[in-house]
């Protein structure tokens, strides 16, 4: 793990205007994408039991992250929350703490990551990482919406590498979890 937080959009700009927020979201995305160079983006799917306006922000703001990957190349895998407690703490309806905790001891952090939004992140990313081995794994056909491995000329092995169709050269794999 290089780094991990969480963005957070100051109330006076959120006022602003309808898209300040979004636009800073979206440039912080691409600055991150740059500096890190990631080949996959895991984000969490919407929860649907969220009120309607929450939900709404959250689309927004997962639309805004979804075109800065496509913008900057990088696959994205969606992953629904309970999928994700499920694949971290064993349990589909952890709460936080639970989640903190387990990917404190996942990744051997010396302290609980905090905020508790920066955690879930991680999960997110453990989870994609954890998906991705058992496909590679099992043989399991990617699916049509991750398809964009094939596009790309590219092909997963079990070593978090990629190897290339064409030159037969091998790139490490990053995650970045949203």
């Amino acid at each position: 793990m290089l780094d991990y937080g969480a963005f957070r959009v100051d109330a006076k700009r959120q006022k602003e205007c309808a898209g300040a927020a979004l636009h800073d979201i979206h440039s912080s995305i691409c600055e991150l994408i740059r500096k890190f160079e990631p080949s996959v983006m895991a984000v969490e799917s919407i929860f649907s039991a969220l009120n309607v306006r929450t939900a709404l922000r959250l689309a927004e703001v997962r639309g805004v992250v979804l075109l800065a990957a496509a913008q900057n190349g990088v696959e994205v895998h969606s992953y629904s929350p309970r999928e994700v407690k499920a694949s971290v703490a064993g349990y589909g309806h952890a709460d936080k703490r639970q989640i903190q905790l387990m990917v404190r001891a996942l990744l051997s952090l010396s302290e609980m990551p905090e905020p508790a939004d920066a955690a879930d992140a991680l999960a997110v990313a453990l989870c994609h990482i954890q998906a991705d081995q058992a496909r590679v794994r099992f043989g399991i056909p990617v699916a049509a919406g991750e398809a964009a491995i094939a596009r790309a000329g590219t092909v997963r092995t079990g070593r978090n590498v990629r190897v290339s169709r064409r030159s037969g050269r091998e790139t490490p794999v990053s995650v970045v979890g949203i």
